[in-house]
């Protein structure tokens, strides 16, 4: 079934006191494009994000909540600098004893000092717990993609059928138009030409070019294929919205086509009823992955 643009997906995954939580949320965009909103301590995600989504997701603007927690008791590193140490402690040393006043200066107030301690966050291995993360995100997001595709495409095949019946009418009606338009055509040449003498084997061919140029039986034809192959595409899973899109366009230009050859008020207004349709998937159309 066809598939949606439109999704939230989420995810926690936790492993040894390290916990990822992801959060995925989509709307409709022409090509696939990620947004990542999370500190900049996440960065390393970004390169997972692409390559995870990019093999999952072929199209919508995607953003990309990230929350990262490790409740570790290694999860910092902490480094003095026991050079610099060594040579505060020596220099308050040095000062008590020229001035003959008491070192005061203990440890714990020597590791406050400018430049004395250092707190990083331990190495880890964090890449394959975001691909998880992603990845887990990433199907719930598509499972709503899929469902929200799902009632779509049922509204789309529902306007297929009205198109499909407009399509039946105006191939019904097509015939006598074309009928009407003869017999109109002769009536009117017997009126002009009634006390000249006429070659009527040229008449009845001259009418059946005419006949030929209002038939409007090739656009039928398409348009038929047009719904079929729409129909077609609504059961597909992969990426559809672009090939729905130029076949709406393809069955209103059949539409515009048929309207202007049949010169016909019958289905001028049946034509009208298409077109409105049309506009109403060309909207849905919009939604589709």
């Amino acid at each position: 079934m066809a598939r949606s643009m439109t999704g939230f997906g989420h995810a926690v995954v936790s492993k040894d006191g390290r916990e990822l939580s992801i959060e995925l949320k989509s709307v409709n965009h022409r090509f696939l494009d990620l947004a990542l909103r999370m500190p900049r301590s996440l960065a390393f995600l970004e390169d997972t994000a692409r390559n995870t989504l990019g093999t999952m997701l072929a199209r919508g603007h995607v953003d990309i909540f990230a929350n990262y927690r490790n409740t570790r008791n290694d999860s910092k590193k902490v480094e003095i600098n026991m050079p610099m140490l060594s040579a505060y402690m020596t220099a308050a040393r040095q000062a008590a004893e020229e001035l003959g006043i008491e070192n005061d200066l203990t440890l714990s107030r020597a590791l406050r000092l400018t430049d004395i301690v250092s707190v990083t966050e331990a190495d880890e291995d964090r890449p394959a717990l975001a691909e998880d993360a992603l990845t887990r995100a990433a199907n719930e997001l598509i499972a709503m993609r899929m469902r929200e595709g799902e009632r779509l495409s049922s509204d789309m095949k529902t306007r297929l059928g009205v198109i499909a019946d407009i399509r039946e009418k105006i191939s019904e009606r097509a015939p006598l138009v074309v009928e009407e338009q003869r017999k109109k055509l002769n009536e009117r040449i017997e009126s002009l030409l009634s006390e000249t003498e006429i070659d009527r084997a040229r008449l009845a061919t001259e009418i059946a070019l005419f006949a030929d140029k209002v038939s409007i039986d090739e656009e039928l034809v398409r348009l038929s294929s047009h719904i079929a192959a729409a129909g077609e595409l609504l059961e597909n899973n992969g990426s559809v919205g672009r090939k729905l899109d130029f076949i709406v366009q393809e069955m209103n230009r059949e539409f515009n086509t048929i309207a202007s050859k049949a010169n016909d008020k019958t289905i001028a207004s049946l034509v009208i009823d298409g077109k409105a349709e049309l506009e109403k998937m060309r909207e849905q159309v919009q939604n589709f992955e």
